[in-house]
């Protein structure tokens, strides 16, 4: 089943996972949700904005529309990576640089399913400290990078890096305003975050 069932179930599809709940018993532990489920329900509930994408010309339409909707036409974007740079030269975005732009767009390492963060890395920011960065970030990301925990992405970093593991390891999961006086978000810079999901399982 796609991800896109998932999140978007048919009526009947609701009606059965009703009945199920309520056969179960109250001392039954509770249903796990499968990574791609529970990834969504915590990035959002973060307050990130989701963007699921069967294929790269989709990628391209919401991107486009993330630009129209924020009216960052006429605004720079950054980009780190270039080859993230060439595949949305088409789009006709403004490259500029870090102190100049409006929002950065990146790929990341991992997506973490039991706190809905987004891993990040070297790769991504290089050795800057996310704050650095502007406070608008659209993350594109595939399927097949969604793990259950934090440990599970720090064990594919270093598969995919084994001869150089990355610097700079941190998770983004703030995604909306936090009250200053929330001590357990001290130090973490709360972004505007959109992730472009794409479907590659």
């Amino acid at each position: 089943m796609s991800l896109f069932r998932k999140l978007f179930p048919s009526k009947s599809d609701k009606e059965k996972e009703e009945v199920t709940a309520a056969n179960r018993g109250k001392y039954m532990p509770p249903v796990k949700l499968p990574i791609d489920e529970s990834f969504t329900i915590n990035f959002k509930d973060n307050g990130g904005k989701f963007l699921y994408c069967d294929n790269m010309n989709e990628v391209y339409d919401n991107l486009s529309l993330i630009i129209e909707e924020n009216k960052w036409q006429d605004k720079t974007a950054y980009f780190y990576d270039q080859n993230l740079k060439q595949r949305f030269n088409d789009l006709y975005l403004n490259p500029g640089t870090l102190n100049d732009a409006t929002y950065f767009v990146t790929t990341c390492e991992n997506l973490i399913s039991d706190d809905g963060a987004i891993l990040i890395s070297s790769n991504q920011l290089a050795e800057k400290k996310l704050a650095e960065f502007p406070g608008n970030i659209i993350v594109f990301a595939t399927t097949s990078q969604i793990v259950g925990n934090i440990g599970e992405g720090l064990k594919e970093i270093k598969i995919k890096n084994a001869n150089k593991i990355p610097t700079n390891i941190t998770t983004i999961k703030l995604f909306k305003p936090v009250a200053e006086k929330d001590f357990l978000t001290y130090g973490s810079p709360s972004k505007n975050l959109y992730l472009l999901l794409l479907e590659d399982l």
